[in-house]
């Protein structure tokens, strides 16, 4: 496989604890229980997908000392049943090859039958001295309370916008293309709080792109992201509280095949940006950090009319949860619109 055919998750891994990003609360525990020689024999990573935990468990694993030999991991949504797991408790009881402990990272472990736990179970309460178990799952909730309290549990959180920020256009760089700023922020969100997501958004975008210069309008197109005028009009018509004029931009959007959760992230962005001018100015920096210059004055003006409220950006998170059920996706954005801004 050459190596621009690798998945940029899979190329931009983090190998180290210094390329780890956004989980310092983590890293430094878990270095600290090395170091200490103070290692538990089993941990629980939960949080939501493209976060690290299994970078994080690999590198975790090589920082004690474990040789790549004596690393093992199991997809537990493919391998979820009893008998799989029995065979696993089998396993851990042999010594291993060439490191002083064994590690078994399973992944989405919440995907384990109640039987398959319940074996794990035994496991996890006498296991060997030399192994490691890492559980990693995007579903506590899931979890048995008897497996949770039997492991050490790390919440991995999801990065900033910044972080991802940071993170596309280092890629983009080591990849030797170039990202405008903008570009760089609407992968950034729409990236959604997943390192892998995003990692995945900037492969496709670049390849679009080609040996030219990654602009926001290349992005929107590949992604079927909204333009900044569109979202523009949007803020325009709630701080006007025209329904004419929002419903308007959202069929522009339909007829532009732009897709609708999308849209709506990137208004509730909008809102957001304007709450919090109006709420905590000396946040401005960061949210010219995140639009352009335009795009900025455009939120500094809205701030000041207050017909932009909380209730507006709450109105549209409900309406963001409900595109994935609707049976025509813009339904719950003119909902939205025609109970916030008036029915008649």
């Amino acid at each position: 496989m050459s190596d621009s055919s690798i998945a940029f998750y899979r190329k931009y891994r983090p190998e180290t604890w210094d390329a780890v990003r956004g989980q310092d609360h983590i890293v430094k525990i878990l270095k600290a229980a090395i170091s200490g020689k103070l290692i538990g024999h089993a941990y629980l990573f939960t949080g939501s997908r493209g976060t690290g935990k299994t970078s994080v468990a690999r590198i975790f694993a090589r920082e004690a000392g474990v040789s790549p030999n004596d690393i093992y991991e199991m997809d537990a949504a493919s391998n979820r049943g009893i008998d799989e797991v029995r065979a696993l408790r089998e396993a851990v009881e042999t010594l291993p090859l060439e490191s002083p402990y064994k590690v078994y990272i399973l992944d989405e472990a919440h995907m384990l039958t109640k039987e398959a736990f319940n074996a794990l179970l035994k496991t996890l309460e006498e296991p060997p001295k030399h192994v490691i178990f890492i559980l990693a799952t995007t579903e506590l909730g899931k979890m048995p309370e008897t497996i949770i309290s039997r492991c050490e549990t790390h919440t991995f959180k999801k990065p900033t916008h910044a972080i991802l920020r940071e993170m596309v256009i280092e890629t983009a760089d080591a990849e030797g293309a170039k990202v405008e700023s903008a570009a760089a922020d609407l992968i950034a969100i729409l990236g959604d709080g997943s390192f892998r997501d995003t990692q995945g958004i900037l492969q496709k975008a670049i390849s679009f792109a080609g040996k030219k210069e990654l602009t926001r309008e290349m992005v929107e197109e590949v992604m079927g992201a909204p333009s900044g005028a569109l979202v523009t009009k949007m803020l325009e018509a709630l701080a006007a509280q025209s329904v004419p004029d929002a419903l308007a931009a959202i069929d522009t959007a339909i007829a532009h095949n732009v897709d609708m959760a999308t849209y709506a992230k990137l208004i509730m962005q909008g809102i957001r940006h304007v709450l919090l001018l109006r709420n905590a100015p000396a946040m401005r920096d960061r949210v010219a950090g995140e639009v352009t210059p335009e795009e900025l004055a455009l939120r500094e003006k809205l701030s000041k009319e207050k017909t932009i409220i909380s209730a507006t950006l709450l109105t549209f998170l409900d309406a963001y949860q409900s595109i994935p059920r609707a049976h025509l996706p813009q339904i719950p954005l003119e909902v939205a619109i025609i109970r916030l801004l008036g029915e008649k």
